[in-house]
């Protein structure tokens, strides 16, 4: 699947940047392959235009802000948050100003972040109970962008199979290669899985995971938030809870930008934020390290037979079955790359 060929992903929302960095003045990035421009209003609140000024086409964002709107930094012109032109300075002040506008996009901010969405949403923003929650804080861990697609990082997300190997460094155990079934309940925004796994516990996590055992278990509440948005929720029987939010916001068909923010039932001074961010930080190395040396291109369709597939990948099954449906639901087929004959399969090993 090339991400950016997909019409209906852009009917999404992504968490695009941290509202802190945008006190400073506009800000650019790319979302699905197209250039927008992010900015906070006079009311510190976030929006999104197309970075094209309407005058001679020069990105927005490398100009600046005045009273809440943007102005191009080659010749002056301003526009509002709606993308409307409001002023041009080379005018006469009694010359009317020309009905002109750059394209606006849906932007909210929401746990941090402000988010966005090309075209006419087809689902909220996913729903952080935690945030509302007295015992719970906020830790924002990581943005970063990734040269992978964002369906590799969802499935890697739901992927129990890979945890003995990948992680072996972390928390996996290499002489338990078997993984734990997921319970998974299909939901209108994509599903639930639920597992109980056993995993190692070295030093280092001891004060993440509320106890000292050489191994623990995690009780795992997951959600899979179509397209590309996750939450892990580890429940360890100390009662501490570990919950990871994570945005695979697609920038094009080959690189994502990894929002991901983690709530604690606990305090500061019971376990730092640092020691959580460098612990989480060591398990998506591992993860990074192997997700970008796979094909970005993902086949959805299962019976083009791209790849091989085993009982332990239901989850990315799931996935990929949905996502079809979504397209077929908006009119759409799956648009990937071409491929040569040898890189088939032979038969799908195990569905």
């Amino acid at each position: 699947m090339l991400t950016t060929k997909q019409n209906v992903l852009r009917r999404f929302w992504y968490a695009v940047m941290a509202l802190e960095d945008l006190k400073d003045g506009p800000k650019p990035f790319r979302l699905l392959g197209e250039d927008i421009v992010l900015f906070l209003d006079k009311d510190g609140k976030p929006a999104a235009l197309k970075d094209r000024c309407c005058h001679r086409t020069s990105k927005l964002s490398k100009g600046w802000m005045n009273d809440g709107q943007i102005v191009c930094g080659y010749h002056g012109w301003t526009y509002d948050r709606t993308g409307k032109l409001t002023h041009v300075p080379q005018f006469p002040v009694q010359q009317e100003v020309p009905n002109l506008s750059t394209p606006a996009y849906h932007c909210e901010s929401r746990y941090g972040y402000a988010w966005v969405a090309l075209e006419e949403p087809l689902a909220p923003i996913l729903d952080a109970d935690e945030e509302h929650d007295p015992k719970y804080r906020r830790i924002p861990q990581f943005y970063e962008v990734w040269n992978t697609s964002a369906f590799r990082l969802m499935e890697n997300s739901f992927d129990n199979a890979h945890f003995a190997f990948v992680h072996k460094g972390t928390f996996g155990q290499l002489n338990q290669p078997l993984p734990e079934k997921y319970e998974i309940v299909e939901t209108d925004y994509g599903f639930e899985a639920e597992t109980l796994i056993t995993v190692a516990n070295p030093p280092v996590q001891h004060r993440i995971s509320g106890t000292t055992a050489a191994t623990t278990k995690r009780h795992m509440r997951n959600k899979w938030y179509m397209p590309f948005c996750r939450k892990l929720d580890i429940e360890y029987p100390s009662g501490l809870r570990h919950i990871i939010f994570n945005s695979a916001t697609p920038i094009d068909d080959s690189h994502i930008m990894v929002v991901q923010w983690l709530y604690r039932n606990d305090t500061e001074a019971d376990c730092p934020a640092k020691e959580l961010i460098d612990w989480d930080f060591q398990i998506t190395r591992e993860d990074k390290d192997i997700i970008e040396s796979t094909d970005y291109d993902v086949p959805m369709d299962m019976g083009r037979r791209v790849e091989a597939h085993m009982v332990s990948d239901r989850p990315g099954m799931l996935m990929r079955k949905r996502l079809m449906k979504l397209f077929e639901e908006h009119g759409e087929t799956e648009v990937y790359a071409p491929r040569n004959a040898g890189d088939t399969v032979p038969a799908i090993a195990a569905e």
